[in-house]
């Protein structure tokens, strides 16, 4: 993990560019029922089923050098 911090403390070089990349999958879902809002004396409720919608990743790709490079 070191290694990976002091990579991030070099300076920028345009042939060996630190790119960094995350991935996270989610689940995507729906509700089945309506909410019933709420009154002023009880709050509102909902129902936890759910209906599944399937599953995505979000990726994100960064280079978190490239914006110290402007300031040399």
């Amino acid at each position: 993990m070191e290694d990976v911090l002091d990579l991030y403390e070099d300076h920028y070089d345009p042939a060996r560019p630190v790119v960094c990349f995350d991935e996270s999958p989610k689940q995507l879902i729906a509700e089945v029922r309506e909410l019933i809002p709420g009154e002023p004396s009880t709050p509102a409720c909902y129902d936890t089923e759910y209906e599944r919608k399937g599953v995505c990743d979000l990726m994100m790709i960064c280079g978190p050098n490239r914006d110290s490079a402007t300031m040399d």
